[in-house]
């Protein structure tokens, strides 16, 4: 008893010495609770014990729409995009016509007392309910871009538990065996791993012969980005049966080890299109995958950030929050300018199609939207190639990038693609003058 009340003692003295002279910039009270954590198996505790020392962190995570992913309506009113109305919700489902296995009518709607938890809102939202302690995705969801509602497996809502099928990608800290989760959100741990020991001992790079706190830049490129790549993919556990994320991966390991992506290969047709270019959402890991960028070394955090005041460290961290307006979270911001501060020959040379489309943006072509989120083409391609129409041509399926622009979108297809190649003819032989 003696011993380990000494060593409470001491191990509470050195967090407290720790806090103060190692700079962390906050004199932390370590409480008796906090030296307990060191003496259990590591755990989750949450994003707002980690605001205790990292505030530009959290402050920056809590504007991007990873802290938002999933939202506790009974403690956040403000959670619901829409107004919650029955009658709305019947008609536009009423619309939809033979496209719903069940008819409009009959499809479960919950009353807005009994949705728990909302999903998303950039493209789209849906809505959690519990039934006999279980949570479900209801079987609608709200459309952002196009205001109306649609269905969602509103044959088999009831057979598909949303912490199995969806969760882990949701919350933060998913228990499948007690359908618990530590955050309603994709928190600090999801991506740094338990953070107990870490919170007890902040100095302490490892405990128990197992690294304290998982920092991703410290990790190799490859290593980090499948911390990316463990909720931005799309397939199966390996470990779990029906499990449709990585359960038991932890970040800092290979999430192909508890993980099996999708592909056109094996007959996700719905999901891929034929030359294996994704055409729904969260699989931007799976296209990354087959890019120059991935053979290079261009992982996921060479362009997007997690932490928005980590992109430039002379300003005031409150500052850096201009960049949050960036929708996908990229390093440059907007534009171009996130391609071109590596692809410098094109910024300086715009010669031949890149002359002729100086006027759009990279994303434009070598992202084309061909993928689907809420509505048919409102997410990007990450594979990073311009699809010409020949594409099209030689297979109806496959989508290209010149028909993703409003301005062709209508064009025919054979002109469309005989005037790139005259125009592609003409650039060529200027430049060779």
């Amino acid at each position: 008893m003696y011993s380990k009340s000494l060593t409470r003692v001491l191990i509470l003295g050195l967090a407290v010495i720790t806090l103060v002279g190692f700079g962390f910039g906050v004199e932390r009270a370590v409480a008796q609770e906090d030296v307990e954590y060191l003496e259990m198996p590591k755990q989750y505790v949450g994003s707002e014990k980690c605001k205790s020392c990292h505030q530009k962190q959290y402050y920056t995570w809590r504007t991007t729409q990873h802290s938002r992913m999933a939202q506790d309506l009974r403690a956040n009113k403000r959670a619901l995009i829409v107004d919650w109305d029955e009658k709305t919700i019947r008609d536009d489902l009423a619309k939809l016509g033979k496209k719903l296995k069940v008819p409009a009518k009959k499809i479960y709607v919950p009353k807005l007392d009994e949705i728990e938890y909302t999903i998303g809102s950039k493209w789209k939202q849906r809505y959690i309910v519990r039934k006999k302690g279980v949570l479900y995705i209801s079987p609608v969801q709200y459309n952002v871009q196009t205001h109306r509602f649609v269905n969602y497996h509103e044959a088999d809502w009831n057979k598909r538990p949303w912490l199995s099928k969806c969760g882990g990608c949701h919350t933060t800290g998913v228990d499948l065996n007690k359908q618990t989760f530590s955050e309603p959100a994709v928190g600090c741990e999801a991506c740094h791993g338990k953070g107990s020991w870490h919170f007890a001992q902040p100095s302490a790079e490892f405990i128990k012969k197992e690294p304290a706190i998982i920092n991703p830049a410290k990790l190799t490129k490859g290593v980090a980005a499948q911390i990316c790549g463990s909720c931005h993919n799309r397939g199966k556990s390996t470990k779990v049966k029906g499990a449709g994320w990585p359960v038991g991966y932890k970040p800092g390991m290979a999430v192909e080890a508890f993980y099996t992506s999708t592909s056109y290969a094996i007959g996700d047709k719905k999901h891929m299109y034929p030359n294996e270019f994704s055409k729904g959402h969260h699989q931007q890991f799976i296209d990354w995958q087959k890019s120059i960028h991935f053979k290079e070394g261009v992982s996921c955090n060479s362009c997007h950030y997690t932490h928005a005041h980590d992109l430039d460290k002379s300003l005031p961290w409150q500052m850096t929050q201009q960049w949050i307006s960036t929708d996908a979270q990229t390093k440059e911001g907007s534009g171009d300018r996130q391609c071109l501060s590596c692809h410098t020959a094109v910024a300086k040379s715009r010669n031949a199609v890149h002359r002729v489309h100086s006027f759009t943006k990279c994303v434009g072509c070598h992202m084309p939207r061909i993928a689907k989120s809420a509505e048919s083409g409102d997410v990007h391609s990450h594979v990073f190639v311009a699809l010409l129409p020949e594409v099209t041509l030689k297979n109806p399926a496959l989508p290209n990038s010149c028909q993703s622009c409003h301005k062709h979108k209508d064009q025919d297809l054979n002109k469309l693609n005989d005037d790139l190649k005259k125009i592609q003819a003409q650039l060529d032989w200027r430049a060779s003058k």
